[in-house]
């Protein structure tokens, strides 16, 4: 048995590895990313709408260019180089946001650590898909969700952590070291994609001349679908400024942004299992609801009690919809086109996901924040129709 053959605790080799990638990388990006929205309006001074725009673009930005590197990576069977490349751009560019004066040089930063997610995601999860064993895609990519969540859950409290032992230093020279520190646990995982991941999947010689998986109707509805769901998913930075609006401090919002994690950390691998036991579409369907019911929260949270609660739900429908799309996509591929069809999928969604946060920034500054998730519950809420129109096994 080979070493990408080996199992730890039920999960393949590869898989358990590419977890621990993913907590430290995580670990990485969530300690700055709760602080990000203040940086954005305190320290480079965005207003709302720009804001949003903002961070609707880097969120959207990474998805455009997964469909592009998975289909290469299905072209030339290699998955590792991708992936080495992508966390290396995204480690970098996390580290050199100490660095920045103004919104644009922010920007610039943003978008190639979303260009470095692009370049390594759909190689990953299509490696992830060769790694498993039949019938357990569900399983390894709730494995790897979980992984990646935890790694968000220690990150906003390392970020808290760290900027306790700097509470003498200026808020903006603060907000800068804690970038610094970020690109540790990102070198970290360069190390254990270099030294102990494997080349996986067998090799596969048949040419793409097209992609099979994608000529179906219910599949091309499925995406339709996810666009649909895709305008009404928010960037996280909508919920830190709902917690701010409230009264909370920047401590307190990285704490809430750490519960949200840590219930999509809990959430994550139970939904992979249990969508290989009731049907991936149906687990896809309810989590569209769940993303409903989160928005509705946030409009109407008016105490702790209330934004909890959304904060829960949220973890919840963003476990579902990280967590089972990809193994759906996944299990309708053919082996040669695994890349290319996940790619399609967070293609799709990275193009409508954009105008989402950018329609939320512009019902913030033009009415207020209860619009802009009501607005995204509406969208999901329409996701959740649409679900029932697609008849297959899945």
């Amino acid at each position: 048995m080979g070493q990408k053959d080996k199992k730890i605790l039920g999960i393949s080799w590869n898989v358990f590895v590419l977890g621990l990638v993913s907590f430290l990388n995580d670990m990485s990006s969530e300690m700055i990313n709760p602080v990000i929205p203040k940086y954005l309006t305190d320290v480079l001074r965005t207003g709302e709408l720009l804001g949003g725009t903002l961070m609707g673009a880097i969120e959207s930005l990474s998805s455009l260019f997964k469909v592009a590197f998975g289909y290469i990576s299905d072209r030339f069977r290699k998955r590792k180089v991708f992936i080495f490349a992508g966390y290396a751009l995204s480690t970098f560019a996390k580290g050199a946001l100490a660095f920045t004066r103004y919104w644009w040089d922010f920007l610039s930063l943003r978008v190639l650590d979303r260009v470095g997610k692009g370049i390594r995601t759909a190689p990953r999860d299509a490696l992830i898909a060769e790694s498993s064993e039949e019938g357990k895609t569900g399983k390894s990519f709730g494995f790897h969700r979980m992984m990646d969540t935890l790694g968000a859950v220690a990150g906003p409290l390392a970020g808290i952590g760290l900027l306790y032992l700097m509470r003498g230093v200026e808020i903006e020279r603060a907000y800068r070291y804690l970038f610094l520190a970020a690109a540790v646990p990102g070198l970290l995982s360069l190390f254990l994609i270099l030294f102990l991941l494997k080349e996986g999947g067998h090799e596969v010689r048949k040419k793409i001349t097209g992609v099979s998986a994608l000529k179906s109707r219910n599949l091309r509805l499925f995406l339709l679908v996810i666009a649909v769901g895709a305008l009404g998913r928010y960037s996280y930075a909508f919920t830190l400024w709902k917690a701010g609006e409230l009264g909370y401090s920047l401590e307190g919002e990285m704490a809430f942004y750490a519960l949200f994690n840590l219930m999509y950390a809990l959430s994550a691998y139970p939904v992979g299992v249990y969508s290989d036991r009731v049907g991936k579409k149906r687990l896809i369907t309810v989590g569209f609801l769940i993303s409903a019911l989160a928005s509705l929260a946030f409009a109407y949270a008016r105490g702790p009690g209330t934004l909890v609660l959304a904060f829960l739900l949220y973890g919840v429908s963003i476990a579902i919809g990280d967590t089972v799309p990809g193994a759906y996509m996944a299990d309708l591929a053919e082996d040669f086109e695994k890349g290319t069809v996940i790619g399609a999928y967070h293609t799709v969604f990275g193009i409508f996901v954009f105008p989402a946060s950018v329609i939320a920034g512009w019902l913030w500054q033009g009415y207020s924040l209860t619009y802009s998730f009501l607005y995204a519950a509406l969208m999901n809420l329409l996701a959740f129709v649409m679900m029932f129109l697609i008849r297959d096994k899945n």
